[in-house]
């Protein structure tokens, strides 16, 4: 095992705390080993972005922290509580309450508008019907879209798009939010504008934590960890580009 077990210079708690996760599928006789005895931690408010080529084990790292797949050895803890240790029931509240998803296919239903597509994940917390709708219209302005929270996916441009799955992410309050190549789908200048929106929302206090191809794209975190062959080979602090300096 490699230990690698970084922390935020912030002096910030850990939220993330992962020790020498493996991860390893079986096919026949053969296993592919897609993470390697990985160890870090990632404290409140981090601004961490994971990158390395396709089948370094970052997207593996990520469903893991979500708690959509589970390690095959090793620990994690999620905002202080060991997800091993964990019923599904438990896991499924703790992932609704503490982790908002953006991916890079936005995942909207294509006949539902935005403010319903931001109120879904209110659904588990069983809130009052006006509440949800006031909430996801909140969240809806934050990410700049209150002239547009009655539209259809299709009368959205692919940024609007974007910014209804990061607010439907967002609708939970969550500690964490887990962004899978958030700007593959988008152009450059729309990307921009994501990332801006991420700075933000890391500067309010969410941990962001993001796997992206792109050293732009990467340049607007606090840390770079990269993967390769399901193993960290760096973990570097790095100045970040914050919204104001891309003005």
């Amino acid at each position: 095992m490699t230990e690698h077990l970084a922390t935020a210079t912030s002096g910030n708690r850990p939220i993330i705390v992962a020790r020498d996760l493996q991860k390893i599928y079986r096919m026949g006789d053969q296993e592919l080993r897609a993470l390697d005895g990985v160890s870090l931690s990632i404290a409140t408010g981090d601004f961490v972005a994971i990158m390395g080529a396709s089948g370094s084990g970052k997207s593996t790292l990520m469903n893991l922290i979500g708690g959509l797949d589970t390690p095959t050895a090793g620990s994690l803890e999620l905002d202080g509580r060991d997800i091993g240790a964990m019923t599904s029931d438990e896991l499924a509240e703790m992932r609704n309450r503490t982790i908002g998803f953006v991916f890079q296919q936005f995942n909207l239903l294509p006949r539902t508008p935005a403010i319903r597509q931001a109120m879904l994940p209110l659904l588990y917390a069983h809130p009052r019907p006006a509440d949800m709708e006031a909430e996801a219209r909140r969240r809806l302005e934050q990410v700049g879209l209150s002239e547009r929270i009655d539209h259809l996916p299709r009368q959205l441009s692919g940024g609007q798009q974007q910014r209804v799955a990061i607010a439907r992410a967002l609708v939970n309050n969550p500690k964490i939010l887990l962004a899978d190549e958030p700007t593959g789908a988008l152009d450059s200048r729309t990307s921009e504008e994501t990332m801006r929106l991420f700075s933000v929302l890391n500067r309010q206090g969410i941990t962001v934590v993001l796997v992206t191809h792109e050293a732009d794209i990467a340049g607007w975190a606090s840390r770079r960890i990269v993967f390769r062959d399901g193993r960290i080979i760096a973990d570097v602090r790095q100045e970040p580009r914050t919204a104001e300096a891309a003005e």
